[in-house]
C-alpha cells in the first residue's frame, strides 16, 4: 500500500498540492462571481448564507489552505497536502462504504482529460465489489450555456464515467470529452434513471456540476475541487456535499494514478 508520507511526497511533486498551477487571481474571480450568484461558478448549487467575497476567502482557507490574508491578490495558489490527505481518507471511507452494500452509484466528470482514469478505475472496482455503475441517458443531449453561447452536447459514457461531448466528436465510447462545469449533465441523467423507475445512485462521485447539482438535489455526492471551485465547499458546509477533496483538478492524468491506488487501498477495493 501507498504510505501517507509517499503519497505527500507525491502531491507536492505533482502539484497537486502545496503550490499548484491554479492562480490566486482565477481563485479570487471564482470567489468574487460565486459571491454574485453567476450560474458559471454556482455549478448547480443554491446555497442558502450569504457567502460573500471574505466568506468565501475565510472558507477556502480552512477547508484548502489557501492564503486568509485578503491583501494577497496574485502568485499561485496554496493547497495544504495534509488537507487533501484528509480529503482522500474521507473519500475511501465513503466508496468502502457504498462497496460494502453493493449499492448502485454514478460517476461523471467534467474534466475528461485530467480525471476519466482516476473514475473509471473507481468504476472498475465498484462494479467488481457487485455495485451497478449507472449510465442512464446514454446519447442525450444536453444543452449547455457557455461564455461562446448555447452549445449543443451529448451526454455520454466512457469505462462507466459520464462526460459531455461535441456531437459527431469521435465515436461513442471513445476519449476525449469536452470540460464543463454545468450541473445540466448529472440532472439529465437523473432523471433518465427516474422516468426508467430506477435504480438510482446512492452516491454520486465526480467533480464540478456532477457533485453540486447531485447533491443539491439530495443525493449523497462526493468529488475533487481545486481552488477556484468554491461550490463544492460551500456545499460540504452547508451540508449538500458529502467530501470534498482539495486538489489542483488540471494536471496530468497520470499524475492521479497513485491516488487512486491509495483510494482503493483504503476502500479496500484493491484489485
Amino acid at each position: 500500500m501507498l504510505s501517507t508520507g509517499a503519497l505527500r511526497a507525491h502531491l507536492l511533486a505533482a502539484r497537486l498540492a502545496g503550490s499548484v498551477t491554479t492562480t490566486r487571481e482565477e481563485s479570487l474571480r471564482s470567489y468574487r462571481l460565486f459571491a454574485a450568484r453567476d450560474p458559471r461558478v454556482l455549478l448547480g448549487l443554491d446555497p442558502e448564507g450569504g457567502w460573500g467575497q471574505r466568506d468565501l476567502v475565510a472558507l477556502m482557507a480552512e477547508k484548502c489552505g489557501v492564503s486568509a490574508d485578503l491583501r494577497c491578490v496574485s502568485g499561485q495558489d496554496v493547497i495544504d497536502p495534509r488537507r487533501t490527505l484528509t480529503g482522500l481518507d474521507a473519500f475511501a471511507e465513503r466508496v468502502g462504504a457504498v462497496a460494502q452494500r453493493g449499492a448502485p452509484v454514478l460517476l461523471g466528470t467534467g474534466h475528461p482529460h485530467q480525471l476519466l482514469g482516476f473514475y473509471a478505475a473507481l468504476a472498475d472496482a465498484l462494479s467488481a465489489a457487485g455495485c451497478a455503475v449507472l449510465t442512464p441517458a446514454q446519447g442525450r443531449r444536453v444543452d449547455i450555456t457557455t461564455r461562446f453561447g448555447l452549445r449543443t452536447y451529448n451526454l455520454d459514457y466512457v469505462r462507466g464515467v459520464a462526460l459531455v461531448r461535441e456531437p459527431g466528436a469521435l465515436r461513442p465510447g471513445c476519449e476525449p470529452g469536452a470540460h464543463t462545469h454545468s450541473p445540466l449533465p448529472v440532472r439529465t441523467a437523473l432523471a433518465a434513471a427516474a422516468e426508467a423507475g430506477g435504480p438510482l445512485p446512492e452516491l454520486v462521485i465526480g467533480d464540478h456540476g456532477w457533485v453540486c447539482g447531485a447533491g443539491q438535489l439530495g443525493f449523497e455526492a462526493i468529488g475533487l475541487a481545486d481552488t477556484n471551485d468554491p461550490a463544492l465547499f460551500v456545499g460540504q458546509a452547508e451540508g449538500v456535499v458529502s467530501v470534498v477533496v482539495p486538489l489542483d483538478d488540471a494536471v496530468r492524468s497520470d499524475y492521479y494514478r497513485p491516488l487512486t491506488r491509495y483510494v482503493l487501498n483504503r476502500a479496500c477495493l484493491s484489485q
